[in-house]
């Protein structure tokens, strides 16, 4: 199966470096380029694609407005987003997490990072790992807002599951949570699956974020929030 990819930076160069190496790989197919958020919104109405890898410094509209444009407008089966930042821009990269998009690297990755990173959020995962994202959002937590709101869609949740998401905002991955739970990584997996389907969310980056947002774990907590 190809991986359709839209590459949307306002730097041309770039954007041919990006298109040289996705395009020598058999599975990988460029199929359209943009220059700045609005661009590719216009682009994508056009031609369908499965993953954007954006930028998020960009004229006209950032790549944050763009991610999150895109995925209110295409909640379910559409093109997933991959931003793009350097190093001393990770609370833009924070707000595109927090805007839908499925994870992020840093411009100066290697190419196969990149590729990588390509196939495993066309695959529906995340290519942030649960660490990098626990200390983002300990950084960043002010910008969640004023305090925690419980969110209504939780009440769907099994106990089991409610733990695994507590789990999950923790930092931990399928693997440590099996071991801590003593169940099968595929039975972690299982449940993770049924969490997002239920709670409406596309990738366990976002389960996190509610996690936070909703005062199940508090920044810089070992565990849940205790009331």
């Amino acid at each position: 199966m190809t991986i359709r990819v839209v590459i949307v930076d306002d730097q041309a160069l770039v954007r041919a470096g990006f298109r040289m190496v996705l395009d020598s790989q058999p599975d990988l197919e460029v199929v359209g380029e943009a220059i700045d958020g609005a661009d590719a919104l216009r682009v994508l109405d056009r031609v369908p694609a499965d993953v954007v890898v954006m930028d998020i410094r960009m004229p006209t509209m950032d790549g944050v407005e763009a991610t999150r444009r895109l995925c209110a407008s295409r909640p379910a089966g559409g093109p997933r987003v991959l931003v793009l930042t350097t190093f001393d821009t990770e609370a833009d990269a924070f707000a595109a997490l927090r805007a839908g998009a499925s994870g992020f690297l840093l411009k100066n990755v290697p190419p196969e990072e990149l590729l990588t990173a390509i196939r495993v959020v066309a695959g529906g995962d995340s290519v942030v790992a649960p660490s990098i994202t626990r200390r983002l959002l300990d950084r960043f937590a002010g910008q969640l807002g004023s305090g925690p709101t419980e969110d209504p869609r939780l009440a769907q949740l099994t106990d089991r599951e409610r733990e695994i998401l507590l789990l999950v905002a923790q930092g931990l991955a399928n693997a440590e949570i099996a071991a801590r739970l003593h169940v099968a990584e595929a039975t972690v997996k299982t449940h993770v699956g049924r969490i997002l389907a239920k709670l409406q969310l596309r990738d366990r980056v976002q389960a996190v974020v509610l996690a936070y947002e909703s005062g199940l774990v508090t920044p810089g907590a070992e565990g849940p929030r205790t009331t």
